[in-house]
């Protein structure tokens, strides 16, 4: 039976990630919520989403289905209770459908109460708040049954060996791996050079690299095909990005296809210790995260130059591009151009070339799907462009 991840109406909270992609193809510990259904249930997963996204994710047949929130994280209780949902039923947590099968919601007659508290995404910085867990429930599943290759007699481990995972053809050297406080996940062609400190929690995904000298606190996981380096701590990277030299980013939420400057560095923590206050899209306006520790969120496609500062609780769009001395705005909208003092719109033409480029670099091709999602993006956003300048706290 197929799968559709649905959104409901608390997808804009996870604007400017979801700008680009469904809530199912975010990244949330090891794999992305669409890969960790696809596995679990071992079925083709589709996406339920707004209709600009249907040329990448394209819609699913219309047979009976089961139908998931894209912001549930799968754990053995909510596996069991949406395996054992009949035709016609919907899972439920309160108000919130969490499951139903059916070939429409339309269709349900019965709601069944689910029974505990399911892992719901409810907000953009519960993709790096709730990482741990969810990075821990991955490797319990993923790794179960792998033997490890063994580690090169360069490194120390600290913890329990049964904690860490190294695929076979994974590079790993003269580094120090801490699983005391969660598990260790390094992937397919994946390389953590010398002089590396990790603790886990902690995934580096596959052809990823940690670059000399690297400190990784968890619950971090870096996404395919990325370089990383410097200071990191509980951050969630999407794939294809890079930062790969010293400067510290934390608590923060990185797009694909993203390049931080040397000696880049991140605020997490304000001066007075209250909570952080971020832009949301969907109130059009900053709001509480409720968290002592936020960083950045940065959208696919943007990229800051080197020593850029950014602010406590910063939210960069897609394709915004920031250099300048001094804190740029915490609010940077997409296909901005600048830095602290003034930012313009970012000319289309030339940044579709740019990514062009960025991403041929990788051998990977920006097809005309992709551009007509990042036509919409740039149109979508000409408001917040202009209004920019009035919407910073």
């Amino acid at each position: 039976m197929q799968i559709i991840l649905f959104e409901d109406k608390k997808w804009s909270n996870f604007l400017p990630l979801v700008f680009t992609r469904p809530i199912g193809d975010l990244r949330v510990g090891i794999q992305k919520i669409s890969e960790k259904y696809a596995a679990i249930f071992n079925a083709r997963v589709y996406h339920e989403t707004r209709v600009f996204l249907h040329e990448n994710f394209p819609v699913a047949p219309e047979v009976e289905s089961l139908h998931i929130n894209a912001r549930l994280i799968p754990d053995s209780a909510i596996v069991a209770a949406i395996s054992a949902l009949n035709n016609h039923e919907a899972l439920m947590h309160g108000d919130v459908v969490l499951a139903h099968r059916s070939v429409k919601y339309a269709e349900v007659s019965t709601q069944v109460k689910f029974e505990g508290e399911p892992i719901l995404l409810a907000k953009i910085s519960d993709i790096f708040a709730r990482n741990g867990e969810s990075l821990s429930l991955d490797f319990d599943r993923i790794a179960k049954g792998k033997t490890s290759a063994p580690l090169h007699p360069s490194n120390v481990l600290i913890g329990d060996a049964s904690q860490l995972y190294i695929a076979p053809n994974a590079k790993v050297f003269a580094s120090s791996i801490n699983v005391m406080d969660g598990p260790v996940f390094i992937d397919e062609h994946a390389e953590v050079m010398e002089g590396t400190n990790i603790r886990g929690p902690f995934y580096l995904g596959e052809h990823a690299t940690m670059k000399m000298g690297s400190k990784v606190y968890g619950a971090t996981s870096i996404g395919p095909h990325s370089k990383f380096g410097g200071e990191i701590s509980n951050c969630v990277v999407h794939g294809f990005s890079n930062k790969a030299h010293d400067g510290f980013i934390g608590n923060s939420v990185i797009g694909e296809w993203c390049n931080l400057g040397a000696d880049t560095n991140t605020s997490n923590l304000k001066n007075n210790y209250s909570h952080v206050r971020i832009w949301s899209y969907a109130e059009n306006q900053f709001t509480d995260t409720g968290l002592t520790f936020c960083g950045l969120i940065m959208g696919d496609h943007s990229k800051c130059g080197i020593n850029t500062m950014f602010n406590t609780g910063t939210v960069a769009g897609v394709c915004a591009n920031i250099f300048g001395s001094g804190f740029p705005p915490k609010h940077i909208p997409s296909f901005t151009w600048g830095g602290d003092e003034d930012f313009e719109e970012y000319n289309f033409t030339k940044a579709i070339e740019t990514i062009g480029r960025v991403m041929a670099r990788r051998s990977m091709p920006l097809t005309a799907e992709s551009i007509n999602v990042l036509k919409r993006v740039f149109e979508d956003s000409r408001i917040h462009r202009l209004t920019a300048t009035q919407s910073q706290e």
